[in-house]
């Protein structure tokens, strides 16, 4: 974990860094690149950095193992491993969109952290949850407890429309064509 991202879990749970090592199975400080991480001879299914800073993504995407989190993920590449990047930058610039193309050729995961709505969350947590299904599900290990998109409840969405009053007072003019079909 570096420094900002400990500065960001804090800043938006309220918990500490050793909180989150305390549910690790291994935790190196991030200055140690003599780590057993730092070799592809430690057996890893993959890796996922989240949040990853456009520092971070622009590191690994250039080689430069300036500390033990961006090594690993270069280990990750090399040894042709799962790479998942949650990049929480927004808007993205042309340098940026460039750089996730080479990482993405490289063979990392883009993921940005973006929520799914048509699960019709109903908390924060859900959102959150939702995003953490996602990554698991590309880094192999898929929870059979989630729902999972299975098309639309054309019923209830007719049903959604004609009784939402925002709906019935700026119409679109096609309201009536998903009850035709």
């Amino acid at each position: 974990m570096s420094r900002a991202g400990e500065k960001t879990l804090y800043l938006e749970t309220g918990r500490l860094g050793a909180d989150l090592k305390a549910l690790a199975h291994y935790s190196w400080p991030l200055e140690d690149i003599s780590a057993p991480i730092a070799s592809g001879s430690f057996r890893t299914d993959g890796m996922v950095i989240a949040p990853c800073s456009i520092h971070t993504m622009s590191a690994i995407a250039n080689g430069i193992s300036s500390n033990l989190m961006i090594r690993a993920a270069d280990v990750v590449l090399k040894e042709r491993r799962r790479l998942i990047l949650m990049v929480r930058e927004t808007p993205f610039h042309l340098g940026h969109l460039r750089t996730m193309t080479a990482l993405t050729e490289m063979g990392a995961i883009v993921a940005p952290p973006i929520p799914g709505f048509y699960n019709r969350p109903q908390t924060i947590e859900d959102l959150v949850d939702s995003t953490v299904d996602r990554m698991l599900d590309l880094l192999g290990v898929p929870d059979e407890s989630i729902r999972r998109w299975n098309g639309p409840a054309l019923n209830d969405l007719a049903a959604s429309r004609r009784s939402s009053p925002e709906r019935g007072a700026q119409g679109s003019g096609h309201e009536n064509e998903q009850e035709e079909e």
